[in-house]
Order: structure tokens, then sequence, then C-alpha cells
């Protein structure tokens, strides 16, 4: 028979959360590694791999003590003992060297504590997540240090502004249609123009990192991913400059490529959004951005005889509260017709109005059949034929910019890509 020591053992052992300790020892161990890659000549004395192992785990006793004591003062007491430890050791080194130390170690080291103590306290998956985060933006210091050497003040407040619509202004909306036709829902609305906002914002952010000097090709992606309206119009006007008539394979190719994230990009939001239409939607779209790359693929492999590389587009912040708004009166349009159509004509007069305003934008109208397909059936089929239609006189309207505003020969390149995509687009529906 066991005597009581052996029981007390035993239940002590089964009591211990091995596995959480051995979980906070490697939130330690991941932040530590990095911190002491970091480590200068000057930094020697600086918390490295081992202070931080040691950290999580103070952290992890601290929690589990105070538990099984039920006792939470003491995690707070030792957290504070160790924050004043770590500041203590900073402002010793700093009055030796003032240039070699910064409080992100310090910071890190507080961090740790409470993280190997969120481990104990129930909160492990978390605590894995914030370690991994933080070990990133500790090692990632120079890339986020030169992009935001990049963000100018309108770039700055650009992102203030789309954090306040989204955490500010979205909370507020009620959820509820508001109009006498049961189409305009304020708070899905606006999370509607968040989103495209955030799509454009994101490209944007794309083209100030990697540029657009670097080609027509990069040009033409990144700027599809902001406007590709306003690429068509910056390279159809750069085609009628006097040393750009050897560039017009290059143009065009630069242009499609804009016009294939288009199509793309309405895939993704039907995906996020509207995933049931997607399988009806995805091959007559993707056979026209198929169709689109292929013609990028062609003039990007003609020679440009030497001709100067094109000048960068002038992409703009496409994210203002301004832009938003206008953004959410025109798709609040587009929904009222919408559902007139659908209420008081037949499904060609929908068609219509995904044409008219597909003319001009394709985002609201792809939004708004999201929304009404959700019933299912018959709606969905005419959904996607609005989608497609809007998309098909979005590509109409820019080449005909193309070829109003542009070279003879860059224009000519652009309508006899813009019929291949539609013969292409048309004979996959017929098929279907």
């Amino acid at each position: 028979m066991p005597n009581a020591a052996d029981l007390s053992a035993g239940l002590f052992t089964l009591s211990f959360p091995a596995a959480d300790f051995a979980l906070a020892l490697f939130i330690g161990a991941l932040i530590g590694i990095e911190r002491e890659k970091k480590k200068t000549g000057d930094q020697e004395a600086a918390a490295g791999l081992r202070t931080f192992i040691l950290l999580a785990e103070l952290g992890a006793t601290a929690a589990w003590l105070s538990l099984k004591i039920n006792q939470p003062a003491l995690f707070l007491v030792t957290g504070v003992l160790a924050a004043l430890a770590a500041l203590l050791g900073y402002a010793t080194a700093a009055r030796r060297n003032p240039d070699a130390f910064d409080l992100t170690t310090q910071v890190a080291v507080i961090l740790v504590y409470l993280l190997g103590g969120a481990v104990l306290l129930g909160y492990r998956q978390s605590a894995v997540a914030l370690a991994i985060i933080t070990s990133a933006l500790l090692a990632y210091k120079q890339p986020l240090h030169d992009l935001a050497g990049r963000l100018d003040r309108d770039d700055l407040y650009a992102v203030l502004k789309l954090l306040i619509a989204t955490f500010v202004v979205l909370p507020v909306l009620p959820d509820q249609t508001v109009d006498p036709w049961n189409a305009l829902n304020p708070y899905k609305m606006w999370w509607l123009v968040i989103l495209i906002s955030g799509l454009s914002f994101a490209g944007y952010v794309a083209s100030r990192r990697f540029g657009t000097r670097r080609g027509t090709a990069l040009t033409g992606v990144l700027g599809g991913l902001v406007s590709s309206t306003v690429v068509t119009l910056t390279f159809a006007r750069r085609s009628r400059e006097a040393d750009a008539g050897a560039w017009a394979d290059s143009l065009a190719a630069g242009l499609l490529l804009a016009w294939v994230v288009m199509f793309l990009r309405v895939l993704v939001m039907v995906a996020l959004l509207g995933p049931a239409l997607l399988v009806a939607l995805a091959p007559p779209l993707l056979t026209m951005a198929g169709i689109a790359a292929g013609g990028a693929l062609l003039g990007l492999h003609r020679p440009a005889g030497g001709a100067a590389m094109p000048d960068e587009v002038p992409l703009r912040n496409p994210f203002s509260l301004t832009a938003a708004l206008h953004f959410a009166l025109f798709f609040a349009a587009v929904l009222v017709l919408v559902q007139l159509a659908r209420q008081h004509v037949s499904g060609q007069g929908l068609y219509v109005v995904a044409g008219l305003a597909g003319l001009s934008d394709v985002d609201a109208i792809t939004l708004s059949m999201i929304d009404y397909a959700r019933p299912g059936g018959a709606a969905s089929a005419m959904a996607v034929n609005a989608i497609i239609i809007a998309s098909v006189g979005n590509t109409i309207t820019k080449c005909v910019i193309a070829l109003l505003l542009g070279a003879r020969a860059f224009g000519l390149r652009l309508v006899l890509a813009t019929l291949a995509i539609l013969a292409g687009g048309g004979l996959v529906m017929l098929l279907r």
C-alpha cells in the first residue's frame, strides 16, 4: 500500500502544469533568441536568451502560485519588481552609454513576464499569438522604420480615417434597413465601404513599398489594386508622348494587367462575401482575366526599341472620408435601383441597371448583387449575369478611354484585346 508521502507526491505531480510551463519557456526563448541576435559589443550586459527564458518562468511561476494560494496580488507585486529591475538596469546602462540603449528590450522584458503568466492563467493561444507578433515586430525593426519613413502626413491621416471609419463610425450605425424599399442597411453598407477602401489601401501601400518605376507590368498590377481607371488614363496619355511610340506594346500590356487585377478583385469580393456565386462566376471571369493576361505577356515580350521607361503612375492614397462617402452614396443609389428593378420590372431591367452602374464602377454593383442573391435560386443566376455585365461594361468603358485618349497604336491594341476578352467570356457563358 502506498504511504501518505507517495500519495501527496502523486497528487502534486498530477496538479503541476508541466505543459503550460513548457509553453511559457518557449515564449521566453522565442523572444529571447531575437534579442540575443540584436546584442552588440556595447550591449553585452543587456537581456538575452537566458534572461528572457527566466523571465517567462518567473511570470509563469508567479501566476501559478497566485492561483494555488488564491492571492492575485503575488503576480502583480512580482511583476512590478521585475519591471523596476528592468528599468533600473536600463537607467544604469544608459548613463554609461546613452546612445547604445533604448527602451525596446525593457518593454519586451515586461511583456515576456506577462505572457508567461498569461499561459498559466489559461490564455495559452492568446499568449503564443502575442509572442509571435512581438518577435516579428522586434525582428523587422528596419523594414518597419523604412515603411514609416515612406509614409507622409497625408498617408498617416488616411490610416487614422480608416481606423475611425472602422472602429468609431461602424459600431454606432443601425444594423437594419431604414428606407421604404427595404434596401439600405447603414451598418452593412458602411462595412462594405470599409472593405473596398481597405483593398484599395493595401494596393496603395504595396505601390509605396515596391515602387512603380520597376516596369509597366508592376505598375499595372499595383495600380490595378488601387484603380484600374487611373492606370488607363495615365497609360493612355503617356502613349501620346513623342518618345512613347515604341512603348505601345508595353503600355498596353501593363494596362491589361490592371484589368486582370480588376477581374480577380471581383472574384475575391465574391469569395469573401458571397461564395455561393463563385462556382458560376469564376469560369467567365477567369477566362477574361486569362485572355487579358495572355495579351499582356505578348506585349511584354516585344522589344521596346530602346525608348525611355514610362514615368511612374501618379497613384494617390485611395482612402479619404469624402471618397468613402461618395462611394457609399453611389452604392446606396445602386441598391435602391436594384431593389426597384426587382420589384417593378423583369430581370432585363436589372441587367440594364448593372450595365449602367458598371460603366463607372464594378465594386458597387458586385456588392449589391451579392446581397441580392442571398435568397438563392433564380436570383443567384441573375446576380451572376449582372456582375458579368457590369465587368464587361467597365472593360468597354476603359477601352473607349484608351482609344480616345491614347495613341492610335496603343488604342488599337486595346481594342483587339477587348474583343478577345469579350469573345472568350461570352463563349464560356454560352457553353455553361
